[in-house]
């Protein structure tokens, strides 16, 4: 037959688990924004780099566009250099005029390629120079994000260990609380800002709290027979004592695993 856990067990556990989720948040707090501030500048990057290489596609059309016109120039002043022969050999003025209609219009299409030419070189300029920009921007993104890597690399080699072993006591800690009370625990961590579902009583109010505890409550959480819940945040009490004994093992056990 099973031996029966006391409500004593039942508050230690939770009480350890607490502190195990505490330290876990602390290693966590340490390392901070760091990955989010990594993974922003590694978008970043990649934002930069894909727009450095639309730039570059955009200039490659563009000076296709110019290798075009610079063509069409060219086919258009060998068309005059035609025209103006044939007209030294019409027949009469009809012939001359339509031959000088064509030599208009090609110097027409030459003056048209020449501005579009000019056109396509300052978008080609505009555009280099964006590069330049981002360039010098993504020079500075890199730079960043290796110093950042390196910060977080270092935290992580400081505290990874560390913390696969808490999150390993966690997981073992949790299955031996009933799963009304590790689901209750979860609830109250979940929706605490810095994540405290279970605290001591402190100078006669719940640990964070400026409520005061009557006496006599007091007296029913030091005697440890019932699970007793702060009546303004909901949270899980611990009488002090216990909590020192729990605080002093856990911190043996915190110490072990940083070595």
């Amino acid at each position: 037959m099973a031996k029966e856990v006391t409500v004593e067990e039942k508050l230690r556990a939770l009480y350890d688990l607490q502190l195990i989720d505490s330290r876990i948040d602390k290693i966590r707090n340490i390392r901070g924004e760091l990955p989010l501030e990594v993974e922003d500048l590694e978008d970043e990057i990649s934002g930069l780099e894909t727009r450095i290489d639309k730039l570059k596609v955009d200039i490659e059309e563009l000076e296709h566009e110019v290798g075009a016109k610079k063509n069409l120039i060219k086919e258009s002043e060998e068309k005059i250099k035609k025209y103006e022969a044939q007209q030294k050999n019409v027949r009469n003025n009809r012939e001359f005029d339509a031959l000088s209609k064509e030599v208009e219009f090609q110097e027409l299409e030459i003056q048209l390629a020449e501005k579009r030419i000019k056109e396509f070189k300052a978008k080609i300029d505009t555009k280099k120079e964006a590069i330049a920009t981002a360039d010098e921007k993504l020079a500075e993104r890199k730079s960043h994000l290796e110093f950042k890597k390196s910060e977080l690399d270092n935290i992580l080699k400081e505290t990874q260990d560390e913390e696969d072993a808490l999150l390993k006591e966690s997981t073992k800690q949790q299955k031996v609380i009933e799963e009304r009370l590790l689901k209750a625990y979860t609830r109250l961590r979940n929706s605490a800002r810095n994540g405290l579902a279970v605290v001591a009583v402190e100078r006669g109010a719940s640990g964070g709290s400026f409520f005061t505890i009557p006496p006599q409550r007091q007296l029913e959480i030091a005697a440890r027979k019932k699970i007793i819940t702060d009546e303004h945040s909901g949270r899980i009490l611990v009488d002090p004592d216990l909590a020192r004994e729990e605080e002093e093992k856990m911190e043996k056990f915190f110490t072990s695993k940083r070595k």
